[in-house]
Parts: structure tokens; sequence; C-alpha cells
């Protein structure tokens, strides 16, 4: 086993809390695997294990994530995601089939899956827009953690304002979607995309709201005004 992941794996036994563990628990509905480590101190210890990797050829890094990935702890796919994006300079198109395996073999929760989505292959998207086509792919999966994974990888590029469109269009994928989390995956973006587009994510609401599900329709209206909100909560 490569030094730097037994460090990380013992500074993270080493710092793992029982009572941190059990509150974690409680955020989600699924079985997960816990060191009970706080996030910004797992955090610290990524960052620790990145500087020993300093000059390791990005396909090796890669292996280690994977490594990490197939633990199963959720520690550990913050260490792998945090490694994966600090070579976001590196990225090139054929790393996104890298991080498809990932999604698809190894996300088993939503903490998993939106730290992975938000910043490391929501960067490569920015990079690589023209692979937004696979990520509507994904929301025809069969697999509920990709489904949300192909919303979830554009909350800060819709943010910036970009991909409105493929954003409405991927909405339309998922909109009748019968997953909780896919539900609140889409509706998450559509709010993210109203702080750019507030006017054209409105019209889209109210457009959809008789088959949008509730929980997707509370996220996407979230920042909108109190008046917009009342009008697309009505009946």
């Amino acid at each position: 086993m490569n030094k730097t992941i037994t460090n990380v794996r013992r500074q993270l036994k080493e710092n793992s809390d029982a009572a941190v563990r059990e509150s974690g628990k409680r955020f989600f509905k699924e079985e997960i695997t816990l060191y009970g480590v706080k996030s910004a101190l797992a955090g610290k210890i990524a960052k620790a294990g990145f500087q020993e990797l300093k000059g390791t050829a990005k396909a090796d890094i890669f292996r280690l994530c994977d490594e990490l990935w197939s633990s199963g702890y959720i520690e550990e796919s913050f260490v792998a995601c945090s490694w994966a994006y600090e070579l976001r300079e590196e990225y090139r198109p054929e790393d996104f089939k890298v991080f498809e395996s990932w999604v698809a073999q190894y996300v088993s929760n939503w903490a998993s899956c939106d730290t992975l989505c938000n910043h490391t292959i929501g960067t490569f998207i920015e990079m690589y827009p023209q692979f937004i086509k696979e990520l509507k792919r994904w929301a025809l999966s069969e697999n509920r953690w990709v489904r949300r994974a192909s919303a979830v990888t554009l909350i800060i590029p819709a943010r910036r304002g970009k991909f409105l469109k493929e954003i409405l269009e991927l909405s339309d994928i998922l909109l009748t979607d019968e997953d909780d989390m896919v539900r609140k995956g889409y509706g998450w973006l559509l709010k993210a995309a109203s702080e750019a587009h507030q006017a054209e994510v409105f019209a889209y609401v109210m457009a959809r709201k008789a088959d949008m599900p509730r929980t997707a329709l509370r996220y996407a209206i979230e920042k909108m005004p109190p008046a917009m909100r009342t009008r697309a909560m009505s009946k």
C-alpha cells in the first residue's frame, strides 16, 4: 500500500470520534461507513497528504484516489475528491472516464456525490462543456446517484450564470423522477441557476409546476422573492 494512503488512514483513525460518527449517521437514510472525523479536519489531512505526492503523475494519483474510494469510508472519499480537485489544471478530456467510473462504482450517498460533482466534475465540465451531453445520459441511469450527479455537477457553473439552456434540458429529463435525492438534486440546480437567471427559472417552474414534484419545486424557488414563491406554490 502507498505510504501516503497509509498515513492518511492512520491520521483518520487517530482523529476518529465516536460522537462525531454517530452524529454524522443521522444525516443519511442509507447505511454509511464513517471514521467520525469532522470535515474540516479531514480536509486538512487531505491537503497534507497531497503535499507528500508532489511530483507524482496524475494517473498514479488517480489510482490512489481509486484505492481510497474503494474503502467505502466517507472521509476517504473526501480525501480522494480533494486530491482529484488539486489536479484540475491537468484535467484532459480522457479524464471523464475516470470520474464517471467513480460515480458509477463508488458513490453511495449524497455527501460523496456532491463533494465529487460540485468541484472535480463541475470544474471539468466548465473546461470541456462538450461533455454536458454525457450528463444527460447520466440522467437516464438506473443508478439514483448517477442521476443526482447529472444535476449537482452543474451547481457551481449555474451560480456563475453558465449553461442555462442545458440546465433546463437536464431538468426536463429529471422532472418526474421518483427518487427524493434526485428531486432535491435538480431542484438545487434550478435554485443555483436562479441566482443569475431568476426570470427564466421562474418561467420554467411556472410552466411545469403541475408535473414537478413539490420537493423539487420548493428547492427551485427558495431564493426567489416571496411573491414569486407564493405564485409558484399555489395550486
